[in-house]
């Protein structure tokens, strides 16, 4: 059974950082995709940033470019996401989510979603 656990949200003031995890079971690194999404109230799920499982190629949603970066450890089985100099309209619920393989490009699954989604975890960023 795959199972995510996104950790590391919480309350910020704006241009602060945050780091978020998603450690992964019955999932390893090496099977597929990980991706991270947000949902803001009201708001459609948006595509965040996801690393493919071959050669982590990284792809990120252009309101987030320069600001977030994707990265995994492979010994932990942990994706993360590091985000700077956060602004209020990044205040959502972060899930993160796998795939089994990569077979599309970034953007599709960013668009799309995944298979696999675990359960949120707030971010909340004041001005």
């Amino acid at each position: 059974e795959v199972q995510l656990q996104a950790s590391g949200g919480g309350l910020v003031q704006a241009g602060g950082s945050l780091r978020l995890s998603c450690a992964a079971s019955g999932f390893t690194l090496d099977d597929g995709a990980i991706g991270w999404f947000r949902q803001a109230p009201g708001k459609e799920r948006e595509g965040v940033s996801c690393i493919s499982s071959s050669d982590g190629t990284t792809d990120y949603a252009d309101s987030v470019k320069g600001r977030f970066t994707i990265s995994r450890d492979r010994a932990k089985n942990t994706v993360y996401l590091q985000m700077n100099s956060l602004q209020p309209e990044d205040t959502a619920v972060y899930y993160c989510a796998a795939e089994w393989g990569w077979y599309y490009s970034g953007t599709y699954y960013l668009k799309y979603g995944m298979d696999y989604w675990g359960k949120g975890t707030q971010v909340t960023v004041s001005s």
